[in-house]
């Protein structure tokens, strides 16, 4: 978007917005579909409101893309896309807790057994819905923990799931699916490994005569760099969104990064509100977390951490203003951050600041950004305010 056409966005309110691009997550879904083929499934995760974007708004143009299922933490999240008019499968990938059996089976939205007492749980539940009876049995996936050691059955306890399987006459297994731990380290064997714990894992199903369902294990990193892991369906995340996350910079990384060109889908953007001149030796911000070292123009912005200018910003890295990158300066704090205009004359009140996006020929990333304060890309996507508007451009 040029800096003309950002005057075209118009809301009340504090001058802080974020614009998510549809037309670049539609573009990194068919990066996707060229990387798995056409035969193999996507489950778009949209958990945490879709990583801050706005699971609504971004799961209806999924769905409008040909989207195969969402992947969501809990029920509320899936309540909310049922309501919103989603009726494709929704998957709870972390499991579910007890006294959400009831909400699961109104929703129809998809159970992840985690644990052995949760079959239990949504066999008790179903058999009162009256499921068997009147409705087909109730679809569950099966998370198995090959390695990561979080969420999931171990591989010993299958036989032990088998057994309680087949006592639950009211419920069917549709997929089956692990975790990788370190799926955009590109150095560690650790993935393998989890390749082989799952693969021995899924043969223990099928060999007690138990089919597995769809299979799915790659996550955005394995995605772009492990084709030997996309099975029946893919989990993309931040992937989806724009984002490498994670890779180290090598030449195996550049060139994923080459093979899938992603297009980043957020831009966040303030406006100047404050400009003051600086003396030299004079300090900004609490805590007097910088001090000029010469005569400096300090603009503020109406951003914050609130907002999702992280407080791990302070005095590190830049925002883009009138297509220059001028350096973040103070501490950040809950609803302002302060940025040195001295090296952009031109500054006024009023000045659109991105703080992540492209203008002009200046770009600031995410993913860049989390590199240099040492996160991930997600955590700064899930940073992103509530009180921040979202625009959603075609």
């Amino acid at each position: 978007m040029t800096r003309t056409a950002h005057s075209a966005i118009r809301f009340e309110g504090r001058p802080v917005w974020a614009e998510v691009s549809l037309r670049a997550i539609g573009h990194n879904l068919r990066m996707i579909r060229r990387a798995i083929g056409s035969k193999r499934k996507t489950l778009a995760i949209v958990k945490a409101n879709a990583y801050g974007l706005g699971a609504v708004q971004v799961s209806k143009a999924l769905a409008r893309m040909g989207v195969e299922a969402f992947g969501v933490t809990c029920s509320q999240e899936g309540i909310e896309l049922r309501e919103a008019g989603i009726r494709r499968p929704i998957v709870l990938l972390t499991g579910f807790w007890p006294g959400e059996e009831r909400r699961i089976l109104k929703y129809k939205l998809t159970p992840t057994i985690a644990r052995l007492g949760q079959l239990e749980l949504l066999e008790r539940a179903a058999a009162k819905d009256g499921t068997g009876k009147s409705r087909k049995k109730i679809l569950f996936h099966l998370k198995i923990d090959s390695g990561m050691n979080r969420l999931g059955i171990s591989p010993r306890e299958i036989p032990a799931f088998v057994k309680e399987l087949a006592a639950c006459p009211h419920l069917q297994l549709g997929g089956t699916f692990t975790h990788f731990a370190s799926s955009e380290d590109l150095r560690t064997k650790q993935n393998e490994q989890q390749e082989k714990v799952f693969s021995d894992a899924l043969e223990k199903l099928r060999s007690a005569g138990v089919s597995p369902g769809i299979v799915h294990m790659a996550n955005s990193g394995a995605i772009c760099a492990r084709p030997g892991t996309l099975a029946d369906m893919v989990r993309p995340g931040a992937v989806l969104y724009g984002y490498h996350q994670g890779f180290e910079p090598s030449e195996v990384a550049a060139e994923v990064r080459q093979r899938m060109p992603l297009r980043p889908c957020l831009s966040l953007r303030s406006r100047i509100i404050s400009l003051r001149d600086v003396a030299a030796g004079e300090s900004v911000g609490y805590s007097a977390r910088f001090t000029a070292e010469r005569p400096s123009r300090i603009a503020v912005i109406a951003a914050g951490y609130a907002d999702g200018v992280v407080r791990q910003r302070t005095n590190r890295g830049c925002v883009i203003i009138a297509g220059k990158l001028a350096p973040l300066v103070g501490a950040i704090s809950m609803d302002l951050s302060m940025v040195d205009v001295t090296e952009v004359p031109s500054a006024a009140i009023g000045d659109i600041v991105t703080i992540y996006g492209r203008d002009g020929e200046s770009s600031m990333e995410v993913d860049q950004v989390a590199r240099q304060i040492g996160t991930v890309t997600s955590d700064l996507l899930c940073a992103l305010g509530r009180r921040v508007p979202r625009f959603y451009l075609d």
